[in-house]
Formats: structure tokens, sequence, C-alpha cells
């Protein structure tokens, strides 16, 4: 059964509805931070109270069938929660969480995969249960006011750098803009292999309905939310925030087959094609895990992958990503991907897979991004644009040459004081010409630049990691940054040159140890 849509009747109030419901939920956090609870562990706690009502809600539904079997069963549904009271409430909620887990490959078993209580205080489960869960109708509410609040929590939760929340998180204008340039339709199966809490999904879900909701049929909107779009996730326990968050904007059916898997994207050849990935993989270059045995002792056991259908082998893994992604398109199938600037000048297994993307695929566009933008500290990402083609004859590349847009050089934001807009990114979307491709032109700023396959194949290793811009901030004083926005830059750089030192020392076996003295001077800066 999906999720009843009612459409609200003007932007401005589901605004403000959102940002009160956000607003109280999000003051109940704080209550139970005191508890001891993070900002990702109470996100988790309320999705399991959400599903559990918004399954009860649907049950009520006197449109409903008749015949239909309960989403939940009753034993270990609302009603059996909302009947007790005090340590008899906590007990069952504990049984309510390890039993609704027992059900893999449904959006039931990934929400309640593995699911522990960490509200220890019986008197604060009740009052979120009760009064903050228990007092309002989530389906009837509709997808927008519900789905923005939860996203509005998930976006506070990133904040929460303690935790790393934030890994999982893409700003949502660099979304916005990557689903717009690429304009999803109806008839598009569309994936993200690293979804994280599903983005990048919605935002390709919700484009759909904008744009082309009147002019499909019943079958055609129910396909929309039942199969058509899916993602993966390796970590179970953001897996669970991906489905439930996919669920509160009317994607997927609370008692059907989960969209959302949990596992290594990596680890298999995919599946099921795609004709539209949309994605921003996990950054990182470790090629190892830590195995802790019986015995109490560590070792260090490589991580593998026994794929036949990647051209390169490597440990780097943003390159494995870009190499399963491309595996993962349909022919004429198109991805926009966020990858780190390593994937654009690494030798070797790097080298070898750019040759592929330009010659194999049509890789027409890239976005070089500026710092600030992420929750991890000192990422330097692009955003490549690039559809899968039928070889040409002679051996003709498929790449005849590559637009890069320059929104990096002179571009300062921070997280806090300078956030990256939507409006920043609308001179990129005008260049992009989605409509015609065939008549870009280069800008006068001098931001947007065609590169031929001849230039680009004839630099050292095929670098296409491309500067031609010089930040005016320079070398005109009166372009000086603000002091918080200097002070940031240069956090984010030790936190890069840190990473990038783990990254050698790992590669070179050594046992990789948090340096606590520089962690604080970062954190300190």
């Amino acid at each position: 059964m999906g999720i009843t849509e009612i459409t609200s009747t003007a932007p401005a109030k589901i605004t403000a509805q959102t940002n009160s419901l956000v607003a109280k939920l999000w003051n109940y956090c704080n209550v139970l931070r005191d508890n001891g609870l993070s900002t990702v562990e109470y996100v988790e706690q309320l999705s399991y109270l959400l599903f559990l009502k918004m399954a009860d809600e649907m049950g009520s539904d006197p449109f409903a069938e008749e015949t239909a079997s309960p989403i939940v069963p009753p034993a270990y549904d609302w009603q059996s929660l909302v009947s007790k009271r005090g340590e008899e409430l906590e007990v069952h909620y504990r049984t309510v969480l390890t039993e609704l887990g027992k059900r893999p490959g449904t959006t039931l078993g990934t929400v309640f995969a593995k699911a522990q209580n960490r509200i220890t205080e019986p008197a604060l489960l009740e009052k979120l249960v009760v009064d903050l869960i228990g007092k309002t109708d989530w389906v009837l509410e509709g997808t927008d006011l519900k789905g923005d609040a939860y996203e509005g929590l998930l976006a506070k939760g990133a904040e929460d750098t303690k935790t790393g929340a934030g890994q999982y998180f893409t700003p949502r204008p660099l979304i916005d803009a990557m689903v717009q340039v690429m304009r999803p339709g109806p008839k598009d199966r569309i994936t993200d292999p690293a979804c994280g809490t599903a983005g990048f999904l919605i935002a390709a879900h919700s484009y759909i309905r904008e744009h082309h909701l009147k002019g499909l049929s019943r079958e055609q909107r129910l396909g929309l939310g039942q199969g058509s779009i899916w993602g993966n996730e390796l970590v179970p326990g953001t897996a669970r925030l991906a489905a439930m968050n996919m669920l509160l904007h009317g994607i997927g059916e609370a008692g059907g087959e989960s969209l959302i898997t949990t596992g290594d994207a990596l680890a298999n050849a995919p599946g099921d094609r795609a004709s539209l990935v949309l994605a921003n993989p996990p950054f990182g270059k470790k090629s190892a895990i830590t195995v802790v045995g019986t015995d109490g002792k560590t070792d260090r056991e490589d991580i593998t992958y026994d794929r036949s259908d990647f051209r390169a082998t490597t440990t780097n893994k943003q390159l494995n990503f870009l190499q399963h992604i491309m595996s993962l398109l349909e022919m004429d199938g198109r991805a926009a991907v966020v990858l780190p600037d390593n994937v654009l000048f690494e030798s070797g297994a790097g080298e070898k897979i750019r040759r592929r993307l330009l010659q194999e695929f049509d890789l027409h566009t890239i976005l070089r991004l500026p710092k600030g933008i992420f929750y991890a500290g000192g990422v330097k990402a692009n955003v490549l644009f690039f559809e899968k083609k039928p070889p040409r004859a002679d051996d003709v590349p498929n790449t005849s040459a590559v637009w890069v847009y320059d929104f990096r050089t002179g571009m300062h934001f921070t997280l806090k004081k300078r956030p990256l807009r939507m409006a920043d990114l609308a001179d990129f979307i005008e260049a992009y010409r989605a409509d015609d491709r065939s008549a870009r032109k280069e800008t006068e700023d001098g931001r947007f630049k065609r590169f031929t396959y001849e230039e680009l194949v004839a630099r050292d290793k095929a670098n296409l990691n491309i500067t031609w811009l010089k930040d005016p901030a320079l070398d005109d004083a009166d372009s000086l940054l603000p002091p918080e926005v200097i002070a940031q830059e240069i956090v984010d750089d030790l936190q890069a040159a840190l990473s990038e030192f783990e990254a050698i020392a790992e590669a070179l076996g050594g046992e990789v140890k948090p340096d606590v003295a520089a962690e604080e001077v970062i954190a300190e800066a």
C-alpha cells in the first residue's frame, strides 16, 4: 500500500509548517542529547516510531483493501506500543525492534535492521511516543511536509561532526543542480550505488513529479515509487535512514520490497542496469580493513573484488566506484558523479580508467567544485557528467570534447557563514545547456572552457585536473577574504593533508593511528 498524498495549497504554508515541525522535533532532540543520544541516534529512533505510526495510519485508511494483510504484525504494531506506559513500554519497544528486524528484503526489514533502543529513560520514550509522534497524523500531512521535515533533521544530523554523519550528506543545492541538468524522466531507471540518506533519489523523484506528473498514466505514477528508483548503501544504519526518507517522500511501500539494498556495492557486478546514475561515492583511500579475532588479536585483511568487468585493478575506492558506475549504466545511459581530484590525475590505474572513459564513453562535462561545501574538511571534488555509448567505427573515441566549468577558482564557501546556495550554481546550469549541448559557448568570465579529445589525451597521463583561472584574492587587496573564511580554508587544507598522509602510510603497510595532537590543532583552529 502506498502512502496517501495530499498536495498542499501554498508553498509558503508548507515551508512554515515544515520549519515548525523540524523545530518541534529538534527541540526534543536537545532533551535526548542530555540523555546521551547523538543526533543520528535520535533520527534513528524517530525512524522506527514514524514507520510504526504511519503503518498504523495506513492500516486505518477506510479506503484501504479489507483483504490486505497488515504491514506490521499486530503484536508489534503502533497500537501495541501506545497501550503501554513506563518500563513496560520500554521492554516492549525493545522486543518490537528485535522482531521487526527479522524480515530481510522488505522495507520493514531495512528500517529495523539491527535496530536497538537508545532511549534508556522510560519517561522520555513515553513522551516521544505519546506526545511527539502520536499527536501528529503523519500520512495525512502530505509528502512535502513530512518528507522535508525529516530531511531537515538529516541535515542537522550532518552537522554533528563528531559522529561523522556528514560524510553521507551531499549539499542539497548541488544535488538539485545536478538533477536539473540531467533532467530525469518517467521512463528512466534511476539508481545511486552509494546512496547515503537517498538525497539524489528523492530529488530525481521530485523533479519527475514536478515536470511530468500531469502526463503520466496511473501505472506510470505507481511505477515511480515501486522499482524504477532504487539505491544501495554500505552502512545498515544509513540504509535505514535512506529507506525511511524515501518512504516519507512517497517512494516505495511500507509493506513491500525494499528499494534500498544494504552491502558493498563493489563486491559484485551489477545485476540491474540503470538509464541514470546520480552518486557521490564515499571519499577515502583505505585499501584494507582491520579484523578483530576471537582471541582479541587484530589482523589486517585486504579487501579484494573479483570483478571481470573492471578493466583496471586498484585499491582506490573512488576509481573502483567509477568503474562500477561505468558497468552499471545501460547503453545510452547517463551519469553525474561527484569524485575527488585524485580521480582526475592519479597515474597507473587512474590513467587507464580515464582513457577508457574518454574512448568508450562520452565524458562531456566536468564541474570543478569549490572547497567548503562538504562536511568532510579539505575535500576537493568534481562532478563528472558522462554517457555510455556503443563503439564507433574505426575506433573513433566517443568523447569529442570535454567542457570544464571552473566553479572553484575565486569561490569561497563555509558551511555556516557562507553556505552554498542554488543561486550560486545558476550560471553553471545556464552554461550547461541541458536542452541542447551543441549550443554551448565559452563564457565571458572564462569559467566554462572546451578541451578537445586530442588535447586531453596528449596531456601527461591524460590528466584531467585542469586549471586556467587565477584567484583574484591573491593579487587584489580589496578582494581579501573574511578572516573566518581564511581560517576555515587553512583547517580544510590541514585535514586534507592529514588524509593524504594516512592514505600513504596505509598503502605502505603502516598502522594508521589518529594523531591526537594534530586533531586538537585543527579543532582549535
